[in-house]
């Protein structure tokens, strides 16, 4: 059943998709769907979505995605290894940090993790 008046699917549109599927199954292990050769869905565990493929990445002034970590620094590090490029260093904000990152296909995103108590 579905919850109505709740964020359902989300849809991505990178440059390059080959590109970001690579990145997004090695970094957050996401299942992937293809649906012909400018569209792939994809499924966290969570949340499905799609990436269709775009002739620029999404401007970094849009909406921003967000995605939740237990360990910042591990993840930079992974972003890293995974040929993406951090936007923002790790910073902290009233309840958490974060980082924000581009991956390989130049869609930015962040990931944030609660204060360490």
């Amino acid at each position: 059943m579905k919850a109505e008046n709740c964020i359902d699917y989300v849809e991505i549109p990178v440059a390059d998709l080959p590109r970001a599927r690579a990145f997004f199954e090695a970094m957050f292990g996401w299942e992937f769907q293809e649906w012909g050769d400018e569209y792939i869905s994809f499924n966290d565990g969570r949340l499905h979505g799609g990436m269709r493929t775009a002739d620029a990445a999404a401007a970094t002034t849009g909406v921003l995605l967000v995605f939740y970590s237990e360990d910042l620094e591990r993840d930079v590090a992974r972003v890293q290894e995974l040929g993406g490029t951090i936007s923002q260093e790790i910073f902290s904000f009233p309840g958490g940090r974060r980082f924000h990152f581009l991956d390989p296909a130049g869609t930015e995103f962040a990931i944030w993790s609660e204060v360490a108590e």
